[in-house]
């Protein structure tokens, strides 16, 4: 449900800059020949000549809408070019759209904070360039106006409608304007001269909305199409708002538009009017209510997220008809597929970007044979996401088999599945020192090898089966920790046993092996003196502990048996060294948790459990002699 967030203190000046019919102008610069041409573009199967997912201008003037399919937009448009997507995995590959996107996105983010909605749409936040416009060189000190923003049409002006470039400078230049609307005046040339760069550079034409909020700025962007631009002044806002039907705004086209038209015999936004703000919280609730009530009267606090990047990735494929997925085989035949593209655009964005997606998510569509109209929706179902395609692909399956468990009710039906789609979400930026935590320590290694030294990204495929938990790596620091002292205490014949079966275990505890998760693996030498102790009390706890290490390392052996951890015998029998006094506990917190745990326990070691008993002699702390 939509929620109502606190506007600014402060003036701002918001953009939507909304591509003009995009696919088919990349289309149109990929083929030159197209442009002036009735065009579409359309969809990679030919049913029907294919469903219409983009349409030009041209063709629009003939009729020809994106409801129709390729056949019926030639019988309206018999000269239209109907131009296929390009085609990957047998869908639909939109990299060449997303890509010329990207273009549009750096030169929009030159003038403010940018945020990507999607492929073919930006939100800009103009506020600071606005500000320094004003001070700087206000439109009433320019030489001249640039002849796009004169074309601008700015709402309210003229009743209206504008009677031409004159009102529209002197309303860019009014002096006794307020400090709101000259903002928005510095704003409106800011603009102009973007979409003018965007098209020399791009050949791409743009039109835009400006006004003090995003919710504005949207309205007004596909008000006067294309390559224009509408201007929303405060003043002009009651008007746009009281024609405008309540299901052009957003988050009002679906059920909670339906429940203010049917229940409240709300048609417009302007009808919102006429309840107030606690009659709105009783009937949708204390934040839709508010949310309501402001944005009847044209208030929005959402900020512009300076985001160029995707906060998600997705692929999808839909089903329709007698095309329906009716078998497991065929759902993971497809499955494997959108998985394949879903990794390749993750780990591009991990090598390119250095963001990490966290969660894999699967939706679907479906339907049961024994169903006219269906009852129940298909589950969504997520789980952590593991990076390599074969990973995603064997979970994406099971998030499948156990929404189809839940669809069915554990029923044995028959079923059909009509789309099918796969999420990356909750992107995080790997964090400062993650990949360069040498820079906090002072190295004292005398010999580094390759697989040492590199820098490990966290998610990265070749790393993946060396992804062991936390637990696993704790136990293998301390393993490597411990062995110095090994010989300085009398070991038992069961210790020693144990310890040698954990040390032939396909070297799970090798210093050399890639495991991730502790810091240790990152240098040579001795333990820290600190951590050295002949007690008896310590010495049962190691034999414990060895015990237990025997018992998981068969447990993690067996169950991931591709691991390749070959064991390097003479590795437990090398000195680790590394100097506490020299960790500066400054940059302690700047480390990830995992480290910092584990350095914390370093310079604070945890009290060991005092089990003497008192007046027990000074012989008690020592091992017993051999016999």
């Amino acid at each position: 449900m939509p929620v109502a967030r606190p506007e600014s203190q402060e003036p701002r000046v918001i953009a939507h800059v909304d591509m003009d019919c995009f696919y088919v102008q990349v289309e149109q610069r990929r083929n030159p020949d197209l442009r002036g041409v009735p065009t579409a573009v359309v969809q990679y199967n030919s049913w029907k000549g294919g469903g219409l997912i983009a349409v030009g201008y041209e063709a629009r003037n003939f009729g020809v809408k994106r409801s129709m399919r390729g056949d019926e937009a030639k019988r309206v448009c018999p000269d239209i070019q109907l131009v296929q997507v390009p085609v990957a995995r047998g869908k639909a590959d939109l990299n060449l759209y997303r890509s010329a996107g990207s273009e549009v996105v750096a030169i929009l983010s030159t003038k403010g904070k940018c945020e990507r909605a999607s492929i073919d749409e930006v939100y800009l936040d103009l506020t600071d360039a606005a500000k320094s416009m004003l001070l700087e060189s206000p439109p009433p000190m320019l030489d001249s106006i640039p002849e796009e923003a004169l074309k601008s049409h700015v709402l309210g002006l003229s009743s209206g409608e504008n009677k031409g470039e004159d009102d529209v400078r002197k309303w860019l230049c009014q002096p006794d304007a307020d400090y709101q609307d000259k903002l928005l005046a510095c704003g409106t040339i800011i603009v102009a001269e973007l979409r003018v760069r965007v098209l020399q550079e791009t050949k791409f034409t743009c039109s835009a909305g400006i006004a003090h909020n995003k919710m504005l700025a949207k309205l007004a962007s596909p008000m006067h199409k294309p390559a224009q631009q509408t201007v929303v002044p405060a003043t002009s806002v009651p008007d746009l708002l009281a024609s405008l039907p309540v299901k052009k705004m957003k988050q009002l086209g679906g059920k909670l538009g339906t429940s203010l038209q049917d229940d409240l015999g709300v048609n417009t936004v302007g009808d919102l009017l006429k309840f107030s703000e606690q009659k709105l919280q009783d009937l949708y609730g204390i934040n839709t209510g508010t949310w309501l009530w402001k944005i009847a009267r044209g208030i929005n606090g959402d900020e512009v997220e300076d985001r160029l990047l995707p906060k998600s990735h997705g692929c999808g494929k839909t089903f329709p008809g007698p095309m329906a997925l009716k078998t497991t085989s065929s759902v993971k035949q497809w499955l494997n597929q959108l998985c394949e593209e879903l990794s390749e655009r993750i780990q591009s964005d991990l090598d390119q970007n250095k963001r990490i997606a966290q969660t894999l998510t699967l939706h679907a569509r479906a339907f049961k044979e024994d169903e006219l109209v269906p009852l129940k929706k298909f589950p969504s179902k997520s789980c952590p996401l593991r990076y390599g395609t074969s990973k995603i692909q064997e979970d994406a399956m099971h998030l499948f088999e156990s929404g189809l468990s839940d669809f069915l009710n554990s029923k044995n039906l028959g079923w059909g599945i009509t789309s099918l789609a796969v999420g990356a979400s909750k992107i995080v930026d790997i964090p400062n020192g993650t990949t360069s935590i040498l820079k906090y320590l002072t190295e004292k290694r005398t010999s580094c090898n390759s697989s040492d030294c590199s820098d490990a990204l966290p998610g990265e495929p070749d790393h993946a089966t060396s992804l062991i938990s936390q637990k696993d790596a704790d136990t293998k620091s301390y393993k490597e920790c411990k062995v110095p002292f090994e010989s300085e205490v009398e070991e038992n014949p069961k210790t020693k046993a144990s310890r040698e079966s954990a040390s032939d275990s396909e070297g799970l505890f090798d210093r050399d092996a890639n495991v991730k998760g502790t810091i240790l693996r990152y240098f040579s030498g001795g333990c820290s003196s600190n951590q050295r102790s002949t007690s008896e009390v310590e010495t049962n706890q190691l034999e414990e502990e060895e015990e237990k290490i025997s018992s998981s390392t068969a447990n993690i052996t067996s169950s991931h048996p591709n691991l390749n951890l070959n064991q390097n015998k003479n590795a437990l029998s090398e000195n680790w060294i590394y100097n506490i006094e020299e960790i500066d506990p400054s940059v302690v917190d700047e480390l990830p948790l995992e480290i910092q745990r584990e350095i914390r326990g370093w310079i604070h070691p945890s009290k060991r459990i005092n089990t003497a008993k008192r007046g027990s002699t000074i012989a008690h702390y020592f091992s017993p002699a051999r016999k």
